[in-house]
């Protein structure tokens, strides 16, 4: 089995996401960092009579610890968004923190596979690759944004107007993770379907603002955690079979890519023993989504810029 660290194993993604990476008889280790109360959170996860040990990590002062010797990092860590806050407003707490972690990764475990969940990913994902940079140790292979609640939300919505089970549903999502950056390529939707101009623009719009639709509805008491636990669980999951050496392990993710002339941009990738081992073209777009991609760039471009200039500053 394979060892996994958890960072922000308390917080509202955490909690659950930990419950449900006990679960996945790949891992046979499973440790359980936050600046608070990972020791209940370990406590009680412990008890789960599934194959993994459980190790719970408190505070700064025992990161060394918790990082030793993984193979999977996931980094849930960071506040949520609240109501009436933007993406933004998270943006320099969760960059500190990303930036922090990033640091301990590149001392205590530098080969480990890194999986980005804080917010915003469009800007943490650089901002974990400058700090890797700095310290000599970047493999772009290996650090990934998850992107794959955009994809759950597609499959899962795509499903609702088809009247489909939407596990036979498959939309690949590419472009970034927040509101406009989220382009869901429709016309590649596995089984094809022919959707009318209206469908396709309110499916978009529903994919790219699914957390909004939860922020509003949870009325400030938190943002989508429960199905971002899942989409991080399913896919820290594809990542452990690439590791395990698994064939025709794709998903879609955040990564340093050459698909378009930005240094980073989520699409389809294959995952293996080294992580990313190959970033898939965007292959057939319409019209729609070709205008959609040039609104992502846009946007996309100004986050990435904002997490590098965040370290270079």
């Amino acid at each position: 089995g394979f060892k996994v660290a958890i960072l922000g194993a308390a917080g509202g993604i955490g909690q659950p996401l930990a419950m449900l990476v006990k679960m996945n008889p790949l891992v046979s280790l499973l440790h359980l960092y936050d600046v608070v109360n990972s020791p209940g959170v370990t406590a009680d996860i412990s008890h789960m009579d599934t194959a993994s040990m459980v190790r719970g990590f408190l505070g700064e002062q025992n990161l060394s610890d918790a990082l030793t010797g993984m193979e999977l990092v996931i980094i849930p860590a960071g506040i949520p968004r609240k109501p009436g806050m933007t993406r933004d407003d998270l943006f320099n707490i969760n960059a500190g923190i990303v930036k922090t972690l990033s640091e301990a990764i590149a001392e205590f475990c530098p080969k480990a596979i890194v999986n980005i969940i804080s917010n915003p990913v469009n800007s943490t994902v650089p901002i974990a690759a400058e700090v890797l940079k700095n310290a000599g140790v970047y493999d772009p292979r290996r650090l990934l944004g998850v992107t794959k609640l955009d994809v759950v939300r597609a499959n899962t919505f795509l499903g609702e107007v088809l009247g489909l089970d939407p596990r036979d549903v498959y939309v690949p999502v590419v472009g970034g993770h927040a509101g406009v950056t989220i382009l869901p390529l429709l016309s590649q939707a596995k089984p094809p379907c022919s959707l009318t101009e209206e469908e396709t623009k309110v499916l978009t719009y529903r994919i790219q603002n699914g957390g909004t639709e939860v922020v509003e509805a949870k009325v400030g008491a938190g943002s989508a955690t429960l199905s971002m636990a899942y989409a991080a669980a399913e896919f820290a999951d594809a990542c452990l079979r690439g590791l395990r050496g698994d064939a025709g392990v794709v998903e879609c993710a955040f990564v340093a890519s050459q698909v378009t002339e930005l240094p980073f941009f989520a699409s389809k990738v294959r995952l293996g023993r080294d992580g990313v081992e190959e970033i898939y073209p965007l292959g057939p777009t319409n019209e729609y989504e070709r205008m959609g991609l040039e609104k992502s760039k846009k946007e996309l471009s100004e986050s990435i810029n904002k997490g590098i200039s965040f370290i270079k500053k």
